[in-house]
């Protein structure tokens, strides 16, 4: 059981990391934040829960196959501002330069759908 546990908190950190710490320092040159920075920014303090973590394109054109990053490119999920519900996705630069896959456009459908379900914002 321990094994999992190691293997599935490596497969945490690498999806944390997003494209990886060269293109994280190359968008902290820019003055910019990462996709994560800005969600922790933006929503109250502990209170994100993230989805589709782990999700990865299907793509296999143009060497795709073997440029996978877990989170495809997009970190989704719902927290709180001021205590109040919301839906979040935001994109990440730094994995294949924020474009849009199939598996990325679907994680920003599922939580576009789940708000409208429950009646808070995006």
């Amino acid at each position: 059981m321990r094994e999992i546990l190691e293997v599935l908190e490596k497969k945490r950190a690498a999806a944390r990391l997003g494209g990886g710490s060269k293109r994280v320092e190359a968008q902290h040159a820019k003055g910019k934040l990462t996709a994560r920075e800005r969600l922790e920014v933006f929503l109250d303090p502990g209170s994100f829960e993230e989805w589709d973590m782990f999700v990865e394109h299907r793509s296999a054109d143009f060497g795709m196959a073997e440029q996978k990053v877990p989170g495809d490119g997009v970190v989704t999920g719902f927290g709180t501002v001021d205590g109040k519900l919301v839906f979040v996705f935001s994109q990440d630069f730094t994995v294949f330069g924020g474009s849009l896959s199939e598996a990325h456009a679907e994680k920003i459908c599922k939580v576009m759908d789940q708000a409208m379900k429950v009646g808070a914002p995006v």
